[in-house]
Formats: structure tokens, sequence, C-alpha cells
């Protein structure tokens, strides 16, 4: 963790844009050999569970995307959604790290962040009018920014400013110094974690450091075990579902089943509305990032984010469906819409949280792109997401509420009314009723306030 932290601190303190130094859109994290997180730093919860599909695809895919394999001092930059990337404008640059004494990978050291504008239709690279991927800018799959050391400048013009403006009505990057900057701050940053991990194995053995890391997500699964057990001893129920809509009336479903012998659970988002001609596509990395985010903050115990929290979960979602497009759907409004309704939907199958904004609010700005003889105008792109507000915790209300000698409904499942009744609720109605609202509030008249879903 502490190398992760250093890792982000670096990338913070070396990168210049407003994004990456002020709004600390960025993640770092520590992998495994096989791309399976290890641990990160508490940055941002969508880019973490999303970033081991983007070392494990590369680590798998690398040869015969034409990048070779990997060697000391290479840097591999991606973007693209197939490549275990979230949206365009998130670019992760994923650094091997070899043993001391023998050309063997042992880790990964990833960052990635979000640049202010790498090309599309609009400057800001965050498109709301977006109907395929091509529009929202530069699509990396794999590109050694470094090989063996060398930075490849040229490489990477061709790539931020080439390729995207080839397409109808598009242009490259609005300001390439600026993103070229940041990517090296990312460099820098993998660097940083290399130096550490390398001091951590001079000191403590490479054996000892990766069977502790072992036992870190270890504890993770033990933590996410118990905590399926328990719910489902709470609810009396293995069975659980929520369903929730998109603006445009897209469902997104999820049935959980649980074994509580095992503490193992299947998540399938089978009945999910399928991919749409608009940009709110999610990325199947984006929804696991939902997944594990929701479990961890349900979990009590103080563990680190990792691979280990969905090693019980077994995820199905629909081929073609939203949460898992094609790969020239639009997907840039995905990563920062429907991240937060999943989350919302995981979150009212476990009867944790009422339902939130459900949503992020979105600004972006700029100038530049190419004018009509297709010559390209050097500008800027601004992009800032704006937060809206959280649900409430049902369990924590009810109790503040008796603390102060009111009187509480809740609105519960039927298999969590005696839950509900235990924490002290005077009145449980089944949301299950489709007049339930109207009991809550009839309810309310009588001086008492309404918690749960």
């Amino acid at each position: 963790m502490a190398v992760a932290e250093s890792m982000g601190r670096s990338l913070q303190q070396t990168s210049i844009s407003t994004n990456i130094k002020e709004r600390l859109d960025f993640s770092c994290a520590i992998f495994a050999a096989d791309g399976s997180l290890i641990a990160n730093a508490p940055h941002l919860p969508v880019h973490l569970g999303s970033m081991s599909f983007a070392v494990k695809y590369q680590a798998d895919h690398l040869h015969e995307l034409g990048q070779g394999s990997f060697k000391r001092g290479d840097v591999v930059l991606a973007n693209h959604p197939s490549a275990g990337g979230s949206h365009l404008p998130d670019m992760t640059c994923i650094t091997p790290v070899f043993a001391p004494d023998r050309d063997e990978i042992i880790f990964f050291t990833a960052s990635r962040g979000h640049h202010a504008d790498i090309g599309g239709i609009l400057p800001g690279s965050m498109p709301p009018n977006s109907t395929n991927i091509f529009e929202e800018g530069a699509q990396i799959r794999s590109f050694k920014i470094v090989s063996e050391g060398v930075y490849d400048r040229d490489g990477l013009v061709r790539v931020l400013v080439d390729e995207p403006s080839k397409y109808a009505g598009c242009s490259g990057t609005r300001c390439f110094r600026d993103v070229e900057s940041d990517l090296k701050a990312q460099i820098a940053a993998n660097h940083k974690g290399i130096q550490l991990l390398n001091d951590l194995v001079e000191e403590w053995s490479l054996e000892t450091v990766q069977t502790y890391m072992t036992h870190i997500r270890e504890n993770a699964e033990l933590s996410v075990r118990n905590l399926l057990r328990r719910v489902a001893a709470i609810q009396n129920a293995t069975e659980l579902h929520a369903i929730d809509y998109m603006d445009d009336g897209s469902p997104i479903e999820l049935h959980i089943t649980i074994d509580p012998q095992t503490g193992s659970a299947v998540f399938d988002f089978d009945g999910t509305g399928p991919e749409v001609c608009a940009n709110h596509n999610c990325p199947t990395s984006v929804a696991y990032s939902a997944i594990i985010y929701a479990l961890r903050c349900m979990v009590s115990e103080d563990i680190p984010l990792n691979q280990g929290c969905l090693a019980p979960i077994d995820v199905r979602i629909p081929q073609g469906s939203l949460l898992s497009p094609s790969d020239t759907a639009a997907v840039v409004g995905g990563n920062v819409l429907t991240s937060q309704r999943i989350t919302d939907v995981v979150f009212r199958a476990f009867e944790a949280a009422a339902a939130s904004q459900g949503d992020c609010n979105n600004l972006t700005f700029g100038t530049g792109g190419n004018d009509e003889t297709g010559r390209l105008i050097e500008g800027f792109g601004y992009y800032e997401t704006i937060a809206g507000g959280s649900g409430a915790i049902g369990t924590v209300a009810i109790q503040l509420a008796r603390q102060r000698g009111w009187h509480v409904a809740a609105s519960a499942s039927k298999p969590n009314h005696d839950y509900m009744l235990s924490l002290g609720a005077h009145k449980v109605v089944d949301y299950g009723n489709p007049h339930w609202r109207e009991q809550i509030l009839e309810w309310m008249g009588q001086s008492c306030i309404a918690s749960g879903d």
C-alpha cells in the first residue's frame, strides 16, 4: 500500500494538468506477474477495479498485438475498453518489474490518469452526443511508449494526433504538450514504484514479499466470504435481486445467488438491456470496478482493495448488453454514468443503502481542433466531474432516529422485515408492494421518518 501511495504522490507532484494535479483523477497500483491486483492507493475506485483487466490484457496479448514481449525498461500505453480500459481519456501506463537476477517478471506497476483532451469530435474528449468510439478520441490497444528505456515521441504523436483525426469530424489531441507531460509523469510514477519494490525485495527477499502479498489477497477473500455468509444469515435468503433503469429506460438487472457454505456468490446481470446507440455503454471492466467497490464498502474489516475481493464472485454479463458492448460502441459516459447506477443496483440488492443520485455530472469545454482544411489548431480541453448525493444507510438512520425518540418507518424486502424491526423500526413496509411509498408517506404524516430503500 505504501508503495502505491508513493507512486500517487510522485504522479501528482510531477503532473501539470488540472485533471491530475488538482482534481486527482488518477490511480496507482501494484499487480502480480499474472496481472491480478495486489494493492492500490485509495484513489479512484472506477480505475482500480478495472486496471487489472488492462494489465492482464497486455500480459496475455502483447506479442500478438505486434509489440513483442515485455523487456526491461518497457512501458506500455493503452486506453481501449476492449484492452481493459474504462473510457478513452483514462490512459494507463503499465511497467513490468523484473527480478534483479534474471529476466522474469515478478510484478507490474501501473498508473491511470484522466487526460483532458485526447481528440474526438469535441474539446475535452467527453462528448455528450457521441454514438461510436471513434468520435471519442484516440484509441490505443497497445503501444510501447518506452521501449527498453527509449522514449518514442514520434509514435506518441502518431497515436494521439494523427490517427484520431482520420475520422470524419474528429480531431487529434488539442494540446499534445500537456498530455505528453502527464504521460511522462505516469511513467516516472511507475518507475518510483519499481524502485521501492526492488528495495522491499532486497530487504525482505522476493519469497517473503510474495508470500505476504498472497496473505493480503487471501485476507480480502475471506472478508468478502464472511460478508456473503452474514448477508445470507441476516436476510434469511440466498437469492437477492435488484433492478434500476438508465434515463432512456435501459434496465440494469442483477440476480445474486449466495452459497452460505462456501461464502461464494454468482452475480448474474441477465435481464440488463442491450447496447445502445449512445455513449453510456459500460465496459465490462468498469462493471467489475463497481462490484468490487460495493463489496469493499460493505466489508467491515479494514482491508486494502485487491483481487481477493472478487475471488468468491462469479460475474456473468450477457454479451452485447449495456455492460458488455461491442468494440466500436461509444463508452465515454458509461464510465461516469452507468458505473454509478451499477453501484446503486448492487447496494440495493444487498439492502445496504438507499439509491443515491446514481449519476456523475460532467462539464467539459475547450477550444482548438482541426479546421475546415484539416489543419490542427492547438487549443485546450477541460473536463470536470460534479458529484451528487449519496444514498442513506438504513441501519444508521434507524438507530439515530430512535436515539432522538422519533417513530421510524422502514421499507424492506419481506426476508428483511425482522431484521429492520430488530434495529428499532416501529413499522416495516414491504417495498414489493406497489403502494409502499404511499404507506411511508402516510406514516410520515404522523411525525416519523422514512428509512431504507
